[in-house]
């Protein structure tokens, strides 16, 4: 089961907490796509928080995975 919420314990005690199916709603995700963020969430969550905070998600999941989509 995947999990519904990413916890982080940063460095100075500070923790955060990120809605990770809230997000990936309303990014609207493709099952590539989706396939990028669990992998982020399990083997990089940092670069998962850090992607969801600060990047550019739709347009680093259009290079990563691929858009392959009816919308194309």
């Amino acid at each position: 089961m995947l999990p519904s919420k990413n916890v982080l314990d940063l460095i100075n005690g500070r923790m955060i907490s990120i809605d990770c199916t809230g997000v990936e709603d309303e990014l609207d995700v493709t099952m590539s796509q989706q396939t990028e963020l669990d992998y982020l969430i399990y083997n990089d969550p940092l670069g998962y928080a850090d992607l969801i905070l600060n990047g550019d998600t739709k347009e680093y999941l259009k290079n990563v995975a691929g858009s392959h989509g009816l919308e194309d």
